[in-house]
């Protein structure tokens, strides 16, 4: 053994002690922060059972109102209304935060698992040599540095989502209070305007009442822990093409539907959600395919649009430049999870994307 590769031996041994000493101090950061986050969990969900309980009362107090409105008090209708906002606005925020939180809970296990899996296999005597190093340090390097990228896109998009519901809900839920300010005023000057204003007040809360559904349903449908992946895509495929008008969705299932591992189908969901999204925001296409088939071992699919294509390498290697680690970051979790992952696609002819994914 020459000196060079002595030496780029002892500075691989060396570099790979250091990513272990940073991964253990990493892993009991985020132990505590899971701890934290699990505190604020029951608090919160406290919190939010108290104010379901209030809104209930609240809203057959409206019911009541209504029925009676010609003849209650200007005051107590007033006060009615005011309450019903302030709980209802409340209520949004402390069930947001909740699920918030819940995701937050669940990178950071998935993270702290991969952490833990890195530094058991540095001590176990298998990849471990006679002097203490590990026989392959640039094996786990390359695991740290997948698991990187993976929370770094999911950071990518919990910021996107952050900003869609900055200028969509938030922004709306803005609109709903002044409006409510604008008829709380006409109950003294003008009671016939007031009642004119109150229907549009509530069309407004319904609209964004459904936006609010769409942005939950797209953070974490609650059908997907009660029914399983394929009624989900179903769905999603469903709302998703009637927001994306031009846009003809189609999904083809092949196979008998059964429930899968939850983070098989969470990862799938999550994988086809992604490309879809990309579809619409980037391919200018008018129709996608999505094609899936269940089978005894594994579940395979296969995504095709005829928008205007790609260069797969080219796209591959610029994406960490430009921290859009949107493809890497969907090969990464595929190939953790033992499944394979491929795009085939070109400048003009549209885009093919086939996965599968191990069932048992």
């Amino acid at each position: 053994m020459d000196e060079q590769t002595i030496n780029e031996e002892a500075n691989s041994q060396a570099t790979f002690a250091q990513v272990i000493e940073e991964a253990e101090t990493e892993y009991q950061q985020i132990q505590n922060e899971m701890r934290e986050i699990s505190m604020l969990i029951r608090q919160s969900t406290d919190e939010v059972e108290n104010l379901s309980q209030r809104n209930a009362q609240i809203s057959n107090r409206l019911r009541i109102m209504e029925s009676n409105i010609d003849t209650m008090p200007r005051e107590d209708i007033q006060e009615i209304y005011r309450a019903a906002q302030d709980t209802q606005s409340r209520l949004f925020m402390m069930r947001g935060q909740v699920e918030q939180l819940q995701g937050k809970q669940q990178y950071l296990e998935r993270y702290a698992n991969h952490l833990k899996h890195i530094i058991d296999s540095y001590y176990q005597r298998e990849d471990v040599s006679e002097s203490g190093l590990p026989v392959n340090p640039g094996a786990n390097i390359t695991a740290a540095s997948s698991m990187m990228n993976i929370i770094n896109a999911q950071e990518q998009e919990r910021l996107h989502l952050s900003r869609q519901l900055h200028d969509g809900p938030a922004q709306s839920l803005t609109n709903l209070i002044l409006q409510a300010e604008i008829v709380e005023r006409l109950f003294d000057k003008d009671p016939s305007r007031a009642r004119n204003e109150l229907i549009t007040l509530k069309d407004a809360v319904n609209e964004t009442f459904q936006k609010i559904r769409e942005y939950i349903f797209q953070l974490r449908p609650m059908m997907l822990d009660d029914l399983g992946v394929i009624p989900t895509l179903k769905q999603y495929v469903q709302e998703f093409e009637n927001t994306h008008e031009n846009l003809a969705c189609k999904l083809l299932v092949a196979g008998a539907e059964r429930r899968l591992p939850a983070h098989i189908e969470v990862t799938l969901f999550r994988v086809i959600q992604a490309l879809l999204n990309n579809v619409a925001d980037h391919a200018h296409a008018t129709e996608v395919n999505i094609n899936i088939e269940l089978q005894r071992d594994r579940i395979s699919a296969t995504i095709t649009d005829n928008g205007d294509g790609f260069d797969v390498e080219e796209a591959i290697a610029e994406a960490p430049k430009q921290k859009h680690m949107g493809i890497i970051s969907m090969q990464e979790q595929i190939t953790m999870l033992r499944g394979e992952i491929a795009f085939d696609s070109g400048i003009g002819r549209g885009t093919t994307v086939s996965l599968w994914l191990p069932t048992e």
